[in-house]
C-alpha cells in the first residue's frame, strides 16, 4: 500500500476542472517530483493533498486512511512553499522549533532537534540569527528544517527552489537528494524546473491540463516521452508529423531511419539534437544554418532546411558550423523516439 494515494481527486474552479481524476501513489521513502507548465493542475494538488484546497470528488489517502474530515495541520504532513514563508520575528531557531512548539513538545527536546536539524541542513550554531539577515539559500535551509521538525510522514515542497538563482539552485538540489536518502524522507514536490525534478526525483509525473500525461523514472521519461506534449515540455523541438513504415519514417525532412520495433503508421517522431549529425552539404539533407547558441557543454545550432521545419543539432564547440554555412544532415535512429499519438498543437 502506497503511503500516500489519490484516487479519482478532482477540483473545479468554475465548472472547470483542475484536477481531473488523478489517480497517484508515493511510495514510503520515494521522492516523485511533479512537473508541468502553469496551469496543469501541479500546485492544486499539492494543496489538496495538504487539505488546503478542498476537492469536488475523490480521495486522499495516508496509510490507507481517507483523509477528508482530517484538517491540514493534523495530516502529519511537512510542507515548504516558494518564498520559505518564514517569521520575519522570530529568530532562526524560533522559526525551526514552531512545529514542535505547537505540538506540545517539552523545551528542552525542541532546542536538541533544532540543534540536529540545523547541524543536518548545513548552518551549525545559526539559532540565533535574524532571519532578515540570512541569504536565500540559508533561508531555504531553515525552511527545509522547519519543515522536518516535527518528522512528518510525507515532505511536500512546492517550488522550493524557484527564487534562488540557478547555480545555487544546482547546489541546493543536489544536497536535497542526499538529504532525503540520508533521512528516508518520503518526498512529494512540484516544480516546472525539469533539470530540478530530474536531479531530485525517484520518479516523475508530467501533468497537462489537469490530467497525468506521463509518470516514469527520470531515465524512462527522459529517454521515451510518451507523447509530443511531453517531449516539447521536455525542451525537445524537433517533433513532426511523419508516417512510419517498414523501418523508415516519411517526414518533412524526408525519409528518417527509426528502431527496430517502432510502432507503424502516422505517429508523432521526435528526433534528439544529438541524432541529428551534420556532414558534408552534398551528402544528406541540405541546410542552412540558421543560428548557434552556446550551451555550456556543446553548441545547439539551428538548421534551416529549404522547405521543412526546423532542425536543432548538438555539436561540440570545436566542430560547430558558423551560422550561414552550408551543412549536409544525417539521422542516427538510436536517437530517434516514434511517440504515441499525432503531433499535438
Amino acid at each position: 500500500m502506497p503511503l500516500l494515494e489519490l484516487d479519482c481527486a478532482t477540483v473545479r474552479f468554475g465548472g472547470r476542472a483542475v484536477l481531473d481524476a488523478v489517480d497517484l501513489g508515493v511510495a514510503e521513502h520515494e521522492v516523485v517530483c511533479v512537473l508541468g507548465p502553469s496551469g496543469s493542475g501541479k500546485s492544486t494538488l499539492l494543496r489538496a493533498v495538504a487539505g488546503l484546497q478542498v476537492m469536488d470528488s475523490g480521495r486522499v489517502l495516508l496509510d490507507g486512511r481517507d483523509q477528508a474530515r482530517v484538517p491540514a495541520h493534523k495530516r502529519e504532513l511537512g510542507l515548504m512553499f516558494q518564498d520559505h514563508q518564514l517569521f520575519p520575528q522570530r529568530d532562526v531557531g524560533g522559526n525551526v522549533a514552531f512545529g514542535l512548539r505547537m505540538r506540545g513538545v517539552a523545551r528542552a527536546q525542541q532546542g536538541e532537534r533544532v540543534r540536529e536539524l540545523l547541524e543536518l541542513v548545513g548552518l551549525p550554531g545559526a539559532e540565533r540569527r535574524a532571519v532578515a539577515a540570512l541569504s536565500g539559500g540559508e533561508q531555504q535551509r531553515v525552511a527545509l528544517a522547519r519543515a522536518l521538525a516535527p518528522r512528518p510522514r510525507l515532505l511536500m515542497l512546492d517550488e522550493p527552489l524557484g527564487q534562488l538563482d540557478r547555480s545555487l539552485r544546482e547546489r541546493l538540489v543536489v544536497e536535497l537528494r542526499e538529504l532525503f536518502g540520508r533521512l528516508g524522507t518520503t518526498v512529494l514536490a512540484v516544480t516546472h524546473d525539469q533539470g530540478e525534478a530530474f536531479a531530485l526525483a525517484d520518479r516523475v509525473v508530467v501533468m497537462r491540463d489537469g490530467r497525468i500525461a506521463q509518470s516514469g523514472t527520470p531515465l524512462e521519461v527522459w529517454q521515451r516521452p510518451a507523447d509530443a506534449f511531453v517531449a516539447r515540455f521536455l525542451g525537445f523541438d524537433n517533433v513532426v508529423e511523419a508516417t512510419v513504415t517498414d523501418g523508415v519514417a516519411i517526414t518533412p525532412w524526408g525519409k528518417v531511419p527509426v528502431p527496430d520495433g517502432s510502432p507503424q503508421g502516422p505517429r508523432a517522431l521526435l528526433v534528439r539534437p544529438a541524432g541529428v549529425r551534420l556532414a558534408a552539404p552534398d551528402e544528406g539533407l541540405r541546410c542552412t544554418v540558421a543560428a548557434r547558441t552556446f550551451k555550456g557543454t556543446h553548441v545547439a545550432v539551428q538548421l534551416q532546411p529549404q522547405s521543412a521545419p526546423r532542425l536543432e543539432a548538438a555539436c561540440a564547440l570545436r566542430d560547430a558550423p558558423e551560422v550561414g554555412d552550408t551543412v549536409g544532415v544525417a539521422f542516427d535512429a538510436a536517437e530517434i523516439v516514434v511517440l504515441d499519438g499525432p503531433v499535438q498543437p
